[in-house]
């Protein structure tokens, strides 16, 4: 935690890389790596996605869309994009799939839906596109900047994985099962087990949350924090408002207080839960 000035707003497409998967075997590969159907994705589509680690733990997330038959792009967070590629490409094999950081061949622009069209684009949340447009094509608007996005998320409850928080969370912890992150009905991928044994047998008492920190102690993704009753909250996602910060945090909703992990006491505590756009599961 610290107590830092705010910094101008960035471009939030500054601090995103593009992954490329190409060749024949691109969704089969994909197929067994990440919590969507990627084979059922129609060109032109585009979807939310995990990437888990054998303990269903949250690698990344992406957002994917298959731009051919043969080809998927996928956006994440910048800091995260080599570790992504080292460890995907431990999984290639005999696979006719190349992984490869685009970055240097597309910029990544966060836009309302009512904006321009782009070589690609990937629909996030219910108002918004990340467009993928070819380096050295011109835009007429330079994208959401960073702030702007980043609390659009939080009021919708999209979340993001960052290096901090990389492996820190289970899939439905971060709400990835009701955010159509996660296709139950498809075969085996790294993680799967333990995803869908939380999901069928409902043992998920953790939860992300939307909160409020009025504290004046600037919180970043990975620290800790509690609720007004007590309760250990991890931070996912931040971002500035003019009562602090909007957060994202994860700890348990379901229990009362007295049953559940308590905050040390140096904790930040945060004002909430808040609303979400989707209802958590009872």
């Amino acid at each position: 935690m610290s107590t830092a000035a705010s910094k101008p707003d960035a471009n939030f497409g500054d601090a995103q890389a593009v992954l490329a998967f190409r060749g024949a075997d691109s969704a089969r590969f994909l197929q067994g790596q990440v919590s969507i159907d990627a084979e059922k994705l129609a060109p032109g589509a585009s979807t939310l996605a995990g990437l888990h680690n054998p303990q269903g733990r949250v690698i990344a997330l992406l957002g994917v869309t298959r731009t051919a038959p043969e080809e998927f792009l996928a956006v994440l967070p910048r800091e995260l994009a080599a570790d992504v590629v080292q460890r995907l490409r431990k999984y290639v094999l005999r696979a006719k799939v190349t992984i490869a950081d685009a970055s240097a061949e597309y910029r990544v622009h966060g836009e309302f839906t009512h904006a321009g069209v782009a070589t690609a684009s990937v629909a996030w949340g219910n108002r918004r596109l990340l467009l993928l447009s070819r380096s050295g094509e011109s835009r007429d608007a330079p994208g959401i900047g960073a702030d702007d996005w980043n609390r659009e998320d939080i009021l919708q409850g999209m979340p993001q994985v960052y290096a901090a928080t990389s492996e820190a969370f289970v899939a439905q912890m971060l709400n990835l099962d009701l955010l159509g992150a996660i296709a139950f009905d498809k075969g085996c991928y790294t993680g799967q087990e333990v995803i869908a044994r939380a999901h069928y047998r409902g043992k998920v008492k953790r939860r992300m949350q939307r909160w409020l920190n009025s504290s004046g102690i600037i919180l970043k993704p990975g620290d800790a924090a509690r609720s007004g009753d007590g309760r250990a909250l991890i931070v996912v996602r931040v971002a500035p408002v003019a009562e602090g910060q909007a957060i994202l945090a994860v700890g348990n909703f379901g229990a009362p207080a007295g049953e559940t992990e308590a905050a040390g006491g140096d904790a930040v505590t945060l004002g909430g839960p808040m609303p979400l756009p989707y209802a958590l599961p009872e």
